[in-house]
This record gives C-alpha cells, structure tokens and sequence, in this order.
C-alpha cells in the first residue's frame, strides 16, 4: 500500500474489494470467534474453535491438506452450527458485514494514507508518526464499524442461544417462548425505535478501545515488515513480502487487542442466557470477567480472530498489488482538463 502513488478512488475501491473478498472467505471462522467469546461458565456450548477427535487420522489422509481447511472442518464449533443450522449457518450475519464493510475498509486504508501523507516529511516518517497515522485511522472506522459490529453479533449469536434452547435448556429462564431469529432490518428498525441512534452505537468506548491499538500496531508494524522486502532503496516490495507483512501485522495485531473484543463483543450482545452475566459497562465487564472466568478469558477466540484478520488484510494486499482499484477506474471516461 505504501509503495506506489494510488489515488483516493482508487484506494476506496481496493478497501472495498478487499473487504468483500477477505469477509466472504473468513466469515465462519469469525462466527465461531463471537459464539466462543460470548458463552460463559456453565453455558458452555462450544468446547472449542476446533476438537480433535480419536478418529483424525482417518478423516484427514495427509498433510497436504490445508491447514487453514482443516480448521474449517474439525471445528467443535462449526460442525455443532452446521448440524443445527445448516451449511448457511455459518453465514449468519454475512449479508451486514458484506454491506458495511466495503465503507469501513475503504475508511481505514484511505484514512491511514491520508494522515501518513500529512504527517510525513520528505517522504519519511518516525515510528511515532506511523503509530499516530494508524490511530487517526482507526478512529475514524469506528464511525461504519460500530453498527456493523452491533448487528453482526446479535445475527451470529442467535444461532447460539437457539441451539442453547435445545441442548442446554437448564440455561434457558423458565417460561421462555422461543422467538424467531429477527433479520438486519428488523433489529435496526428495533434499536433506532427503542434508544434512537445510540441503540445502534452500543460499546462505541470498547470498539474505539479495540480498533485504535489494532490500528496504532498494524500499520507501522506492516510498513516496517514490508520495507525488509524492497528491492534496492527504492524499489517496491515483491508481491509474496507484502502478503506475508500483511498476515503477520494483521494477527499479532489480532492477538494483542483480543481482550478489549472480548469485552466488546459482551457488550454489545442484547441476549443471553439465564446463567450469563450482564454488563453495564467497560469496567464492570472486566470486574465480572475476571471474577467468574479468570484471565485466560480474555483470550477467547483469539486464534480464531488472529485466522480471521491474517487472511483479510493479506487479501488487501493482493487487490492493492494487482491494481484492482486502477482497472476499474480506467473503464470510466476520462474528463478533459
């Protein structure tokens, strides 16, 4: 990305196709991410992102499969989703992040080039600068990533509750009628009726206390990674170094912010269980954590999200090396000065 001059529409139309690329192949993976970061002690669904039973050998011939497939399809809690919902199960809640996510890429990336573009001078830029460029960018995504977030976790998380109902009806208050899963559009129309445009911007403070850090260390630490790679002083990264920047900057990234998305996935999750606790805030989210589950907590679903977000900004990579964003645009006319 910071290797060549790519104009502003270019750069929204990038994020964009990244985004849709990254979302369409990752989204399950995040799906297992908010069910396991959601269920508490004694409501416990899931045993893990994946379980290893005493016949692997024999379903998995050879290592040539992908390690990245073999998540997919050993995984506790995909296979758990899939028997109860179906192969679209997975995919629950897709259709918001696919919608939004081209707007919160396209936000970010072009966000971040644009604050490393004032902040630098003669065309270089301190670690410092770098570090605030990313949380300039990152705090600008929380305008698109909020919602999309909100909606997203009450869309993946239905599908938990519901198969609670069923398998764990202990954890489910007596008297319960069970109720349909509601649609994007429903749950929008249902916050914005009940506590306006702040129903919508729920664990806004966690979101920004998530993506700032994310942004302040996938940045500097992506271009640091890359220019090891330059061909001469000068020169543009090759194509695989900027792939792997991406996937490294990306999970440690990932990892490093996972406690702060736990607390804002807990946060923003309107239904729980009869055993699950409720939060009113950061504070209290992090006392009740830490008291009923212990630290270890905290890491819920990390290796999930670190495979969810190596992926996608290795996507990002790719879309930006081959120029996507440019070919589009040289479809439209050109205007004549």
């Amino acid at each position: 990305m910071a290797d060549k001059q790519i104009s502003l529409p270019a750069k929204l139309i990038n994020g964009g196709v990244a985004g849709l690329i990254g979302v369409t192949c990752v989204f399950p993976i995040d799906l297992a991410k908010t069910r396991l970061q959601n269920q508490q002690n004694g409501s416990r669904l899931y045993t893990s992102m994946y379980v290893l039973s005493s016949h692997t050998s024999a379903d998995i011939s050879v290592t040539s499969v992908c390690f990245f497939f073999f998540l997919y399809f050993r995984s506790d809690c995909l296979i758990k989703t899939i028997r109860s919902e179906g192969y679209f199960g997975m995919y629950r809640g897709a259709a918001v992040n696919l919608t939004l996510v081209t707007p919160e890429k396209a936000i970010k990336l072009a966000a971040n080039d644009f604050f490393r573009h004032h902040l630098s001078k003669d065309g270089k830029l301190t670690l410092l600068k770098e570090m605030l460029a990313g949380c300039g960018a990152g705090t600008c995504q929380v305008i698109v990533t909020t919602p999309m977030e909100m909606l997203k976790i009450q869309l993946q998380d239905a599908g938990r509750i519901a198969a609670q109902r069923k398998l764990m009806p202990e954890s489910v208050p007596a008297g319960t009628v069970e109720a349909k899963s509601p649609t994007a559009m429903q749950l929008t129309r249902q916050l914005l009726s009940e506590k306006g445009i702040a129903g919508l911007y729920k664990g806004l403070g966690a979101t920004l206390l998530r993506d700032v850090p994310f942004s302040i260390i996938y940045f500097p630490l992506f271009a640091n990674l890359n220019n090891y790679g330059k061909r001469g002083a000068e020169g543009p990264a090759p194509f695989y170094v900027s792939f792997i920047s991406g996937c490294l900057a990306g999970s440690t990234a990932a990892v490093a912010v996972n406690p702060v998305d736990v607390i804002k996935t807990r946060l923003q999750s309107l239904n729980r269980g009869s055993t699950e606790d409720t939060y009113s805030g950061v504070t209290d989210c992090i006392r009740k954590i830490l008291r009923n589950e212990g630290p270890s907590a905290f890491l819920k679903g990390a290796y999930c999200r670190a495979l969810v977000i190596a992926p996608l900004f290795g996507i990002a990579q790719v879309v930006y090396f081959l120029g996507v964003g440019e070919y589009i645009l040289s479809f439209l006319p050109k205007r004549d000065n």
